[in-house]
This record gives structure tokens, C-alpha cells and sequence, in this order.
């Protein structure tokens, strides 16, 4: 029986206004509720403490007092999702984030939600580098000395008037990013759990001249005058700031070896900058979602498919077409994508080449003594503007630094409240991540992988945690295998075999390298069995474990009865190793990650 599979990654050609489907909150949840009175009413399937040892059953039909289970409700969740949260506060502390905000959410009341929660991920220990667009704030300056905006492809053209707008409307709204940073947190009922002393001093916000700049010149018989290229990034500077606790702001300005100020492209100030610092993480937040052609969020996309995609629009858009040009020192441009192969190769593997190497104020290195001058990926003018092609320009300026060595780039709608806490502390998020090393090397088993496989699963079946598996078992299951390879060898392999009439799947086999151990790749391979059987239409996952159960209930499986397993995998336990029975509900599909013929 095949699977039916879902619409992949297609063009993000949408416009962004959308219908997103709410959020689970209270307001979703059956209650009458009008706060400030006392009203008896019947609210669903809920158990919860009211924090005063008295538990409230909300299962079913209860009637109980509105304004107390709408206070324990809130409570539960509360202390739920700040839990489910932990994790990310550790992953995150530490990190270095660059955060582009667009002219469009800069010039919106959105704005102001996203500087209070750049704030409290501050005082969390995140490094931020905001970089803040400008273009509408100069397109209307500019209308308003009665001139008109020039561009050309992704640049603008800044004559006089223009390099006056930019120097002013840069001035105005780092001046305001500044002054929403100062105030800090809200103080109201911090006094009663302590010396609220420290708490009175704002964000440090820290601005210079950290970027290099000069003239772009005349280019194809067009002089772009005041418009700058970026020529390098300050970035020891820019790091004595994050480690003074500062907030660093960039600007679209940048200045000449001779004295000069010139206008910058966002952009590619923003991509300079992530690629030369380093940064964990670029978070490009735009005023709309990244859909495909059915309207649906495209939450995940690895390197190779944000490529791929790209390219196959190179011929309509002129910023595809010049990020093939600037990747194309990296022996990219003669890859040749097959939208049959069903594989997910390594973004720094076979199908790419080696990784990139980039050095700040020099470029990427092609790997034969040459060095490209890129430093960032402008993008802009008409294409941007108008949106003919959506949010594509987007997708490509963070494949762009995904190839750079910025691992994971984030592409946020700002417009949804919250954006950036939903982004960073939950599991699957609600925007779009490009990532290139989060299924590196992931591929499904072929035949010539077998040996590879018997020689990671056979210690583990040794040792009784795996049951022994015959060569000519492990050759009829090998469709169901998912492998890791590492520079020629496999180096981790799991297994998922779906069960469609019960829309279930059972996870097997993970098995990972003892040299490789400890890097996340046993991680890397349930999640990609979990997208997977997602993606297959499959709503939960189940396993048998002797030994391995406290591994998966750290990832979210719980126990379950042997009632719970599919009658036909029922027949086939061998009760006598007394195995345990975990499941884990799984999240609708909403990746990106290309689909394969596997699982038939």
C-alpha cells in the first residue's frame, strides 16, 4: 500500500496576507468566562490543581466556578510551557543571534513586541546583533521632497537626495530602536520577591561604525553613486560589545577608507554580518509567511532543498539568478538535481562539495587558489517590492548564509504575536528554518549499505539490547532503513515501519557508531523519522525497549500497554524478552523536507 504523499516545498509565491489557523490558548478552550464575576458553568476535558491541594476535574461535563478554573487553568499551562521551554534556554544562552527586522514590520505597530521580547531573550543570555531595514522609511522621504526612488536590480541608486533620506531615516529609527530598548523590564509585583535595584537599567544598545564599506562604482554602464558594497565586517569590535552585555545595532550605513558615508543594502549587511561573526543563528523577520503553492507554512527546509528550489527559479527572478552567480565559486552551479533521487544528501557532502570557506573582508574560497568578493547577498528593488515571487528573495539570502557556515536561519512572520518566543521555545516552531546541518549526510538504505548496517546493529544485538536479525531480514526491511553517512562510511541507522491502516509507525534499529556517540545523531535521526512518518500520514510512533526506555522518554514517548501496539505487530512480539511499550503522539506535517518512494 503507498502512501499518499503531501504537496512538497514548492516556490513560496504567496502574498502575505493569510488565514493561520489560532493557536491553542485558553480563549480556545469551551469556557464561559467573564472575569469579574462569579458564574457557574460546564467546561471539557481538563484536570488541574487550583493551587490550594484541591484538584479541579474539568473531564467531561463539571460545573465548578469559572473565574478558579480559568486562574488553575492558566496556572497549569503556565508552569507546562515554561517547562517544555527549559531546554531551549539552555541551547539558546550564549548563542549569537543576527535578527534582520524589515523596513515593513520597522514601520509597524509590530515592532514594538518584538524589541520587548529581543529584550527578555537578552536578559536571558542571548547576544543579539539587530539590523534594521530602512527602505520604506527612505521611499517616503524621498516622495516627500517630491523624488522619486531609483533601483536597479537588487540596488538602489543613491543620488544626493537619497543619501540624505538614508542618513536620516537610519538616524531616526536606530534613535527609536535605542529608545525602546532603554526602559527594560516592567516592574509591577517585582517587589515583592526581592531588591527590584537591579532591575531599573535598561538594554545597553551599542552602535559604531562596524561596517566597511565601498563605492559599488559604475557597473554595466550604470553609476550607482552613493551606493555601498560591504567590504568587512568589524567584528572584534562588534564581540567586545556582546561581551559588555550590549545589544549591537547595524545600520544600513557604511563608511569608505576615505571618509565617505555610503548606503548599504540591508541585506547584505545583515548576511556580511551573520557569516563574518559566526552567528548561531540568523533570524530574518519579514511581515509574512513562507507558504507553497497550497497556501501552507513551509516550517522546515534542509540546505539542499532551499537550493534546489532557488535554482529551479533562476530563469523568472533576477535574485535567484544571482545567488547561483555568488555560490557558484563553490562548484555548485554544475550539480545537477534530480527530483527522483531520494535521497537527502549532506549539504557539506558529495552533493555540494566541500564546505565553503569564508573569510571576513576576502570572500569564499572556491578551493582552487581563487577567492570570490562576497561578502553578504543583497537583495531588493522591483522583485522584492512587488512580490511577483513572493518571499523568495528571503529563502535565498538565507541559503546564502547557510553556505556561508551560519547553521540555521530563521524566516519569521512578524505580524503573528510573539513570533520570536514561539520560534526559539517550541519544538517545530511557526515560521521557517533553513537549516544545512540538521539531516547532514541522512539518506535512505541502499543495498550496498547492508554490511554497514550489520556492523552498527550487531554490538547492540549482541549485548541483548537489539533483537538478532538475520542477513535476509535485514534485506527485506532495508527499504524501511534510514542511514547516516559520514565521508564514505555509515556511521548511524534507524528504521521506521509504518503501519497505515492505524496510522502508526514503529521506530527500530537506532543504532549509532561508538566514535560517533554523543554528537546528536541518534537526535538527528528520530527527528527525521519523525517529519518522515508525519509526512506519510502517520499520527503516532511506537516502540519496544529493554533498555533504552529512559533515552525516548527524554524525547517525549510514554508508556503504553501492549493493547495500544497494531494487532498484526502484536503476533510477532517475542514476549519472553519482556520488552517495554512507549508511544508519542506526533505534530501534523508541516516540513519542508522532499518526500521519497521509500515506505511502500
Amino acid at each position: 500500500m503507498a502512501a499518499s504523499s503531501p504537496a512538497g516545498p514548492c516556490t513560496p509565491i504567496q502574498n502575505y496576507h493569510h488565514c493561520r489557523k489560532p493557536n491553542l490558548s485558553l480563549s480556545s478552550i469551551p469556557m464561559k468566562i467573564k472575569f469579574g464575576e462569579t458564574q457557574v458553568v460546564k467546561i471539557s476535558s481538563l484536570e488541574v490543581s487550583n493551587g490550594r491541594g484541591k484538584k479541579i476535574n474539568v473531564l467531561g461535563e463539571t460545573e465548578i466556578d469559572s473565574s478558579e478554573a480559568s486562574n488553575a487553568i492558566k496556572d497549569e499551562l503556565f508552569v507546562l510551557f515554561f517547562r517544555e521551554a527549559w531546554p531551549y534556554f539552555l541551547a539558546h544562552r550564549g548563542s549569537t543571534f543576527v535578527v534582520l527586522i524589515s523596513a515593513e514590520i520597522v514601520d509597524s505597530p509590530h515592532l514594538d513586541p518584538i524589541l520587548m521580547d529581543i529584550s527578555l531573550l537578552h536578559g536571558l543570555g542571548v547576544k543579539f546583533v539587530l539590523v534594521p531595514g530602512t527602505h520604506v522609511q527612505i521611499d517616503r522621504l524621498l516622495a516627500e521632497k517630491g523624488s522619486e526612488s531609483k533601483y536597479v536590480g537588487s540596488y538602489r541608486i543613491t543620488d544626493s537626495d537619497s543619501l540624505s533620506a538614508a542618513m536620516d531615516a537610519s538616524g531616526r529609527v536606530c534613535s527609536m530602536i535605542e529608545a525602546k530598548l532603554s526602559p527594560g523590564p516592567c516592574l509591577s509585583g517585582i517587589s515583592r520577591h526581592g531588591d527590584n535595584g537591579r532591575c531599573h537599567d535598561g538594554v545597553s544598545v551599542a552602535s559604531g561604525n562596524f561596517v566597511a564599506a565601498k563605492r559599488r562604482g559604475v557597473v554595466e554602464g550604470i553609476d550607482y553613486a552613493s551606493t555601498g558594497i560591504v567590504k568587512k565586517i568589524d567584528v572584534s569590535r562588534i564581540r567586545e560589545r556582546l561581551d559588555q552585555d550590549c545589544i549591537v545595532l547595524l545600520s544600513n550605513l557604511g563608511y569608505s577608507s576615505s571618509g565617505e558615508v555610503l548606503n548599504c543594502n540591508t541585506y547584505e549587511v545583515a548576511t556580511a554580518g551573520a557569516i563574518a561573526l559566526g552567528a548561531e543563528k540568523l533570524v530574518n523577520i519579514i511581515d509574512g509567511p513562507i507558504l507553497d503553492e497550497c497556501g501552507r507554512l513551509i516550517s522546515f527546509l534542509t540546505l539542499h532543498d532551499a537550493d534546489t528550489l532557488i535554482r529551479q527559479r533562476a530563469k523568472q527572478s533576477e535574485t535567484a539568478a544571482n545567488y547561483v552567480k555568488a555560490v557558484a565559486q563553490e562548484n555548485l552551479a554544475c550539480v545537477v538535481y534530480d527530483d527522483s533521487d531520494d535521497t537527502v544528501p549532506s549539504p557539506n557532502g558529495t552533493a555540494f562539495g566541500r564546505a565553503p570557506k569564508f573569510q571576513n573582508g576576502v570572500g569564499f574560497y572556491n578551493g582552487n587558489g581563487l577567492w570570490s568578493a562576497e561578502q553578504g547577498f543583497a537583495i531588493g528593488g522591483q522583485e522584492t517590492l512587488s512580490r511577483l515571487n513572493g518571499y523568495l528573495s528571503e529563502l535565498a539570502a538565507a541559503a546564502f548564509v547557510c553556505k556561508g557556515g551560519v547553521q540555521r536561519v530563521h524566516l519569521l512572520d512578524g505580524t503573528v504575536g510573539g513570533v520570536l518566543l514561539k520560534e526559539l521555545f517550541q519544538r517545530d516552531g511557526v515560521g521557517t528554518m533553513v537549516a544545512s546541518d540538521l539531516y547532514e549526510g541522512m539518506r535512505m538504505a541502499t543495498v550496498t549499505d547492508l554490511d554497514g548496517i550489520k556492523q552498527l546493529l550487531l554490538p547492540l544485538e549482541e549485548s541483548g539490547t537489539l533483537i538478532k536479525r538475520t542477513e535476509e531480514e535485514l534485506l527485506t526491511a532495508l527499504n524501511s532503513f534510514i542511514v547516516v553517512e559520514r565521508e564514505g562510511q555509515i556511521i548511524a541507522c534507524a528504521a521506521l515501519f509504518p503501519f497505515f491502516e492505524e496510522k502508526c509507525g514503529e521506530v527500530a534499529a537506532i543504532a549509532v557508531s561508538p566514535e560517533c556517540r554523543g554528537q546528536g545523531q541518534g537526535d538527528k535521526l528520530l527527528d527525521y523519522i519523525e517529519k518522515k512518518a508525519s509526512s506519510l500520514g502517520l499520527q503516532m510512533l511506537f516502540l519496544l525497549t529493554t533498555r533504552t526506555a529512559d533515552w525516548f522518554v527524554r524525547r517525549g514517548f510514554s508508556e503504553c500497554s501492549i493493547e495500544s501496539i497494531p494487532e498484526g505487530r502484536r503476533k510477532k512480539i517475542n514476549i519472553s524478552r519482556r520488552s517495554k511499550y512507549y508511544m508519542k503522539r506526533l505534530l501534523p506535517y508541516r516540513s519542508g523536507i522532499r518526500l521519497n518512494s521509500a515506505f511502500v
